[in-house]
């Protein structure tokens, strides 16, 4: 089936585009899950000496050597921190087992501090794991095991407390800059004209990703209370030719704006049935003969009948959608007249294979 979005209103700009600098930065840390009642790393070197450096912290020192570690898991703490997040805000994380611990069900994520990509620290996670899986049995010889999803891999729901503010800057020289989350020259442009349409002579499109907007004299000490109102713009977005065409799912998303110039198609399928049966051939009674099997093999090809169908031009997706239904063929079959049409010069939109 062919779908296609049906823009009726406008778009608003903030479900279009980014204010630049107001970015979300990626954390991340290392750390240790206890509790994991025998289900933990298998004791090796890296989770020992994790276990003994975090026990001088609290002035037990001890040889990683005679450690265990069958509780334990070393795992990597992932987050997000938005813009503008104030210290004491919260944060979501993601924990992943990163030695070879069987599940991280039950367990407790100790004080872990996430460093952002200059190394300082930006938030610490700590907390009981969510994991949205399980293993069940003992597993080994003779024994079975289920598991589900993914135990090695959990999440803490606010888990993480900022405790460092990211500097933002918005507002460079009375002007910001919109980042279109789709790069399109003629969105830009919409976008601009909306712009100026309530705010004269304030936008410009500077290439197919960015607008330039100049804050208007009256709104440069009130900063928040433009960017409301600029995101609150409606515009209509442009929306490219394209077909998206994943083969694994049998998947095909069209736009709107596809078209099919005059051609004639003609699809049939080949269906090669080959089967093998075995045969047992015995002499007579009396004969000196053996019995041996012999295999008989039969092959049958079917060949769909299809004519050569004419189109006319088809300038809508709807006019698209219904030929090819008519033909009657699968969405696999589609993919490949929608390829053939592509070759042939018929087709005017791009055609994206995943």
């Amino acid at each position: 089936m062919l779908a296609w979005p049906a823009w009726g209103a406008g778009v608003r700009v903030r479900d279009l585009a980014m204010i630049a600098g107001a970015r979300d930065n990626q954390l991340v840390g290392f750390g240790l899950v206890v509790g994991l009642a025998g289900d933990g790393d298998k004791d090796p070197v890296y989770t020992k000496q994790t276990i003994a450096n975090m026990l001088q912290r609290y002035g037990i020192n001890v040889p990683p050597t005679t450690l265990s570690a069958k509780n334990v898991a070393v795992v990597m703490v992932t987050a997000d921190i938005p813009a503008f997040a104030k210290p004491g805000t919260r944060l979501d994380v993601q924990v992943a087992s990163m030695g070879d611990a069987k599940s991280l069900q039950g367990g407790v994520l100790l004080q872990t501090p996430l460093l952002g990509a200059d190394n300082r620290v930006y938030a610490v996670a700590q907390g009981p794991l969510a994991v949205g899986g399980f293993t069940g049995g003992q597993g080994g010889a003779g024994g079975a095991t289920v598991t589900k999803n993914h135990p090695t891999v959990a999440t803490i729901i606010g888990g993480a407390l900022v405790e460092r503010e990211i500097p933002t800057q918005i507002v460079r020289d009375n002007s910001l800059e919109l980042l279109l989350r789709e790069p399109d020259f003629t969105t830009a442009s919409r976008i601009a004209q909306a712009i100026n349409n309530l705010f004269t002579n304030a936008a410009e499109a500077v290439d197919a990703t960015s607008v330039r907007v100049t804050l208007p004299e009256p709104w440069r000490a009130r900063p928040v209370d433009f960017v409301a109102q600029l995101e609150a713009v409606e515009v209509q977005p442009d929306t490219p030719a394209r077909i998206i065409i994943n083969e694994r799912t049998g998947t095909i998303v069209a736009t709107s704006r596809i078209r099919i110039a005059h051609c004639a198609i003609s699809h049939g399928n080949i269906t090669i049935n080959v089967s093998s049966t075995l045969s047992v051939s015995q002499p007579n009674p009396l004969g000196a003969g053996t019995t041996v099997v012999t295999p008989s093999t039969t092959t049958e090809v079917t060949e769909n009948k299809a004519g050569l169908v004419a189109l006319p031009e088809l300038p809508t997706v709807e006019q698209v959608a219904s030929a090819l239904n008519s033909l009657g063929v699968t969405p696999r079959d589609i993919m490949a007249i929608f390829q053939a049409l592509k070759q042939a010069g018929a087709l005017q939109a791009e055609l994206i294979i995943r």
